[in-house]
């Protein structure tokens, strides 16, 4: 695959790296936030599964530059994230008491304006499994919320719609007054990704929060029987400028008012990412010698490693006089 087909098939991935964005869901951000405002007045901020920190860094330039220097964003994930100016950065497991401690130390003992979630599994193809993965972490990060949140506060994340969706809706709705599915432009048709808009964040005067509760069961109801107050519907919306770009259409690589097209590698590479020893291997043309030293005479096995080895020094070599 040539360094310029992706380029080709998203617009908003290669504008991404052109404004350096390091990741295009940084403009599905900045079109919700266009429309709910959900930024306005807000002085502290924690982004969940924040990696690889494209959320973290809109939020820091949007914040800082309507005047609040003193404004603190907390950046928490698992995985560790390239540093960001402007962004404390927490590396915590979100199902855990100590991790929304560590954050409410950071604020100095205040609680979060607003609280962000863009994270998503390691999606199967299997469209239930994604879903079902996707409303436990989506559950999980509200969990979190409720420890973290001011009364009045928003939370902004990240869903997959499906046909269990609203048990997501009904639990939200114990929460939040407000609660809104969006989907900016930014977000192609073809996914089944949403985002949940969430205001006025009122719990239940009795509620404890608890990371030990699951809050939700896994009874489905057919909410379409019920009427009156106690049907929920949550209001779907479209978000972005219509004269925005479509993330379904591809788009020339020279396109009309910006600079010549110019290929921009991505902005900031994966930290150790998972297949960092597979690429190696595939590189030098080892990703098949592996063999099982049990069965291995000594000889195959110096055979392979000196041809790794030999493979691995002419890359070198040919990349460093290129």
């Amino acid at each position: 695959m040539g360094k310029t087909s992706k380029d080709k098939r998203d617009v908003y991935y290669r504008l991404a790296k052109e404004e350096g964005w390091r990741a295009r869901s940084a403009f599905k951000l900045m079109q919700i936030d266009d429309e709910f405002k959900l930024l306005e007045g807000v002085k502290n901020v924690v982004d969940l599964c924040a990696a690889p920190g494209s959320w973290s860094q809109v939020l820091a330039k949007r914040l800082h530059k309507d005047g609040f220097d003193n404004a603190k964003i907390v950046a928490v994930d698992l995985q560790a994230m390239a540093p960001l100016k402007g962004v404390i950065q927490l590396q915590g497991d979100i199902t855990q008491v100590s991790t929304a401690n560590s954050i409410i130390d950071h604020f100095k003992g205040e609680s979060a304006d607003l609280v962000v979630c863009d994270g998503a599994p390691d999606v199967t193809g299997l469209h239930e499994m994604d879903e079902y993965i996707q409303a436990q972490l989506l559950l999980a990060a509200l969990n979190i919320t409720t420890h973290i949140l001011k009364p009045g506060g928003a939370f902004l994340a990240k869903i997959f719609r499906g046909k269990d969706i609203t048990l997501l809706y009904s639990q939200l709705k114990l929460f939040f007054p407000n609660v809104t599915v969006t989907k900016p432009l930014s977000s192609r048709n073809s996914s089944i990704e949403s985002f949940v808009v969430c205001q006025n964040y009122s719990p239940p005067s009795d509620y404890v929060p608890n990371m030990s509760n699951p809050l939700l069961d896994h009874k489905y109801t057919d909410w379409n029987e019920l009427t009156g107050s106690n049907r929920i519907i949550v209001p779907f919306l479209a978000c972005g400028d219509l004269s925005a770009y479509d993330s379904d259409t591809n788009y020339p690589l020279e396109l009309e008012g910006r600079q010549p097209y110019v290929y921009r590698p991505p902005v900031q590479s994966p930290i150790s990412p998972p297949y960092e020893e597979s690429v190696h291997l595939k590189k030098c043309k080892a990703l098949g010698l592996c063999v099982d030293s049990a069965s291995s005479s000594e000889d195959q096995k110096d055979s392979i490693h000196s041809t790794t080895e030999e493979v691995a020094k002419i890359h070198l070599d040919a990349s460093s006089s290129s």
